[in-house]
C-alpha cells in the first residue's frame, strides 16, 4: 500500500552526515515537533541533551557510544541522548507509559527531520550504564533513565565510511509484511 505521507516513506535512518551543522533554529523545530507529542496526563516524560559538534556535551555522549557506533557517528553534526523521567509529577507514582511517550516524541522530531531535510539514526549501542552515572552525578536528579542516542546532520556521501557501512547505507530498505504484525480477529 502506498498511501501513506511521503515523509513518512522518505525518512530513513543514516550513517553518513555532512559536516554541515545544521542552525539553532533548526536544531529548536525539532523539539518543538517532540513537545506536541502526546503523552499520558500531558507529562511530557522526554529530556533530551543536545551536543554539537566542538562542544563538550557532543564529546560526552559520544564517549559512551560502543566502536561500532563511534565509528560512523562521531561525524555528526549534532548527537541527542534521550531521557525518561519514570515517575508522574503530579503524583510521583510510576509512569509505565514514560518510554512510549518518548517513543511518540521521538517520532515527531523524525518527521520534522526529514521534512527539514535532515537524516538522523537512532541508536541503543552505548554503555547505558556508566551514561546512567553520569546523568546522576551530573543532575542530580533520580528517577531519569537513558533511552537512545540519535545522530542528527544533513546527509553526506557514503564515501567516507568504511565499505561495511557503505553497503548498509546502500541497501534496499526493507520492511515487515503488515500480516507479520498486524491481527484483525482471534478467528
Amino acid at each position: 500500500m502506498e498511501d501513506i505521507h511521503p515523509l513518512i516513506r522518505k525518512r530513513k535512518s543514516i550513517r553518513a552526515f555532512s559536516t554541515q551543522v545544521p542552525s539553532k533554529e533548526v536544531i529548536e523545530s525539532l523539539f518543538e515537533a517532540a513537545r506536541w507529542a502526546a503523552s499520558s496526563f500531558n507529562e511530557q516524560p522526554w529530556r533530551f541533551l543536545v551536543g554539537i559538534k566542538g562542544e563538550p556535551l557532543h564529546d560526552k555522549i559520544l564517549g559512551f557510544l560502543h566502536a561500532f557506533n563511534h565509528e560512523w557517528a562521531k561525524n555528526a553534526p549534532v548527537l541527542i541522548l534521550s531521557v525518561v523521567k519514570e515517575q508522574f509529577s503530579h503524583n510521583n507514582s510510576d509512569n509505565l507509559h514514560a518510554w512510549h511517550d518518548l517513543g511518540l516524541a521521538m517520532g515527531n522530531l523524525s518527521f520534522e527531520a526529514t521534512f527539514l531535510g535532515l537524516g538522523l539514526r537512532q541508536l541503543a549501542g552505548f554503555d547505558r550504564e556508566e551514561c546512567q552515572k553520569w546523568l546522576e552525578q551530573s543532575f542530580h536528579e533520580e528517577g531519569h533513565q537513558a533511552v537512545t542516542v540519535t545522530a542528527v546532520g544533513y546527509p553526506g556521501s557514503s564515501g567516507a565510511l568504511s565499505d561495511h557501512f557503505q553497503q548498509a547505507e546502500q541497501a534496499p530498505r526493507k520492511r515487515k509484511e503488515l500480516s507479520e504484525f498486524v491481527l484483525y480477529s482471534l478467528d
